[in-house]
């Protein structure tokens, strides 16, 4: 391979991604969202010895002009960069159409362009809207249940055309409900930890009842490591869950007993999604993944996740990463 490019590398899962692709002595061309601050994202978090070990792009995917040289030195692409939150696609729908469909449609053709060898697109589970039957297999019926979803099926199926179309080399990965250390707090997991840790009597909460596939971001890379290594799968879809479901009542509470058992919980109805974009279980079946690739999710169990849970907890209780939150607002 000659060099990776990682789209979105300033992300959550990107500058986790762009880790383990350093530490496994790969070739990075990380590509961070341009701003006036030049600011890196998370990539500012790493040691610096990976850091040092990078090409940082800064740029934008909806620009076409600059894809075609952020690309054609590239050999691979991991394709990561997107609007993520929910609630904030309600609000500013047609940049989630710009960045997530424009934005992937921009880097499919100057892969295609310049004869990129693997594309991995990032997919999403809340493709596939509430649960027709579980656990929830690649065949799986898609439904966009929110402006978000509804951008990430049209991104996928963009990302499928030109594998059909022009025999680019497209796998399309589809992550579950990924956490970890530095995930933003519109996600569930880090909005309860930040406001234990803030010390408040009382955290306030969305709907409790849905039920998550939640996979701990060390076994999201580690998929992606493996289908990047791998020359199978073009042309399709493979599930990165854990195959493990738990509610957000009683991922809370595992939460809540692990930093101070005397917090209570207040439903916010102002963080409810509307009744009919609310996907209300997700679980996934990941066996494909696991038999073509040899993955296999470390954290897959009520204890993994558990441990997973103590890791994530200890990251966010370190003082010079609390400053990247905001616990007492709403992170949409």
């Amino acid at each position: 391979m000659k060099k990776i490019l990682v789209t979105g590398a300033d992300g959550f899962i990107g500058s986790h991604m762009v880790e383990r692709l350093v530490l496994d002595d790969f070739a990075v061309k990380a590509l961070t969202q341009y701003n006036s601050f030049n600011s890196w994202g998370w990539l500012e978090n790493l040691p610096s010895q990976i850091i040092d070990e990078l090409e940082i792009v800064p740029g934008d995917i909806r620009d076409s002009f600059f894809v075609n040289n952020l690309v054609k030195d590239c050999s691979h692409v991991i394709h990561l960069a997107a609007l993520i939150a929910i609630p904030y696609s309600y609000k500013s729908t047609l940049s989630y159409l710009e960045t997530n469909i424009i934005g992937t449609h921009n880097l499919l053709q100057s892969c295609k362009l310049f004869g990129i060898e693997r594309f991995l697109h990032t997919s999403t589970s809340e493709v596939y809207g509430t649960a027709k039957y579980v656990p929830i297999d690649e065949t799986h019926p898609l439904s966009g249940q929110s402006p978000y979803s509804a951008s990430k099926i049209g991104a996928d199926q963009l990302a499928f055309s030109f594998y059909s179309s022009f025999e680019l080399p497209v796998v399309i990965v589809r992550p579950f409900n990924t956490f970890g250390p530095r995930q933003s707090a519109r996600a569930f997991i880090p909005t309860v930890i930040t406001q234990c840790l803030e010390g408040f009597d009382t955290i306030k909460l969305g709907s409790l009842k849905p039920t998550r596939d939640f996979s701990y971001v060390s076994d999201t890379t580690a998929g992606f490591l493996k289908i990047l290594r791998s020359d199978k799968g073009a042309g399709s879809t493979f599930n990165l869950g854990s195959g493990f479901e738990i509610s957000m009542q009683q991922t809370a509470e595992r939460i809540i007993k692990l930093i101070n058992p005397d917090i209570k919980i207040m439903i916010d109805k102002g963080r409810i999604r509307p009744v009919n974009s609310e996907v209300d279980r997700l679980l996934a079946c990941n066996k494909l993944a696991i038999e073509t690739f040899g993955w296999k999710p470390e954290f897959a169990s009520i204890e993994g996740f558990d441990k997973a849970l103590k890791e994530t907890i200890n990251w966010f209780s370190n003082n010079s990463n609390k400053k990247f939150y905001k616990p007492y607002l709403y992170n949409e």
